[in-house]
């Protein structure tokens, strides 16, 4: 073994560093102070967000709407509970899954374009 013993460790405290305040990006500065070109930023994404709610909709009452007609071919009670039960489910469940993926995915654009990040 080596005759040197090993170096301490010794922990530095002291008061913390100023942070610097990130710089505010050009876009968010915009949608901050209300400026025509803000309120562009701000109505794309409620467009986009209506568009997906509105299509999200669309394939609701689309299935809603055909359960009726659904109903009337089927003259069995039992193929008609299946049919609420089993049949009319996944679709609702898929419908809401892309909606709020999608919803998100609006929401994360936005921010990419406020934060100044460029697109993957």
């Amino acid at each position: 073994m080596s005759a040197e013993p090993t170096p301490r460790r010794e922990v530095v405290t002291g008061e913390p560093r100023r942070v610097r305040p990130l710089p505010r990006y050009r876009t968010q500065s915009e949608i901050d102070e209300q400026t025509a070109l803000g309120g562009a930023y701000v109505r794309s994404l409620m467009r986009s967000q209506l568009r997906a709610g509105i299509t999200a909709f669309a394939v609701l009452a689309l299935v809603a709407g055909t359960l009726p007609l659904v109903f009337a071919a089927l003259h069995s009670s039992a193929l008609t509970w299946a049919v609420l039960g089993f049949g009319a489910y996944p679709p609702l469940t898929l419908t809401a899954w892309w909606y709020v993926r999608r919803a998100e995915r609006n929401e994360s654009d936005f921010a990419r374009l406020v934060e100044g990040r460029p697109a993957p």
